[in-house]
């Protein structure tokens, strides 16, 4: 299942066939030991990642991802994070997919993804990088060239942020759910965090605005203290 999971997520990046995006966050079910799991696939430009957890509790599993290229119809990524199989982090998988309005399967493979939506109509759909934060009215800066990332994913409707090292195949956390961005407000509904599945089913809100291309993002954090953070657009 999780070899399925992981080839879904190289395929599903920008490439389009017979005009169908494969931008936007798509979802499979399926059942592991009698526990039904959700498999969820956000999509941005170049990046993207997927992420099985309990389709009930909302209990973490594991999760992929990483970029890619495309050459004709095959898919190629470069794995960036891969908690069932890190030695994977740096290597490259290519292979083919069948897609049609609303699904989407990899050749000779049993799985079915189901679109979510589109990339719409959250604002803030696209890859960010962990870039800097505000402290006692100061912004502090850090190099997002550096292979320690937090790297933030979001499709129209769909978030998940990835904590991860790709020298040291290391992964830190993730978390992600649903999301909105109404009126200069960015609202997180919570449906997987791997550090604390208490987490789960909080929503958390924000102020957002974009600033000269990055994202300034202000509020409580979960332990409700204050916090701004400032994020880059890795597109």
């Amino acid at each position: 299942m999780y070899k399925f999971g992981l080839i879904f997520i190289f395929s599903l990046l920008t490439f389009s066939l017979s005009g169908q995006s494969l931008i936007g966050a798509w979802e499979a079910k399926v059942t592991e030991d009698g526990r039904a799991l959700r498999n969820v696939v956000i999509i941005s430009e170049g990046y993207q990642v997927a992420t099985f957890y309990d389709a009930e509790t909302g209990v973490f599993v594991s999760t992929n991802g990483g970029t890619w290229q495309l050459d004709g119809t095959s898919l190629s990524e470069t794995v960036e994070f891969d908690t069932k199989t890190p030695e994977r982090v740096g290597t490259t998988i290519s292979f083919e997919i069948i897609l049609s309005k609303e699904e989407l399967r990899i050749k000779d493979a049993p799985l079915v993804w189901k679109r979510l939506d589109d990339g719409h109509p959250g604002a803030l759909a696209g890859a960010w990088l962990f870039a800097g934060r505000k402290r006692n009215g100061e912004i502090q800066r850090r190099d997002t060239n550096q292979p320690r990332k937090t790297m933030k994913i979001l499709s129209g409707t769909r978030f998940q942020w990835i904590a991860y090292n790709t020298a040291t195949k290391e992964f830190k956390g993730t978390g992600g759910g649903k999301y909105t961005t109404e009126n200069g407000r960015y609202t997180e509904h919570i449906e997987f965090f791997s550090k604390d599945n208490a987490r789960v089913g909080a929503q958390l809100g924000f102020d957002y605005e974009i600033k000269e291309g990055a994202w300034h993002h202000s509020g409580l954090n979960s332990k409700g203290q204050p916090m701004y953070e400032i994020w880059e657009n890795r597109n």
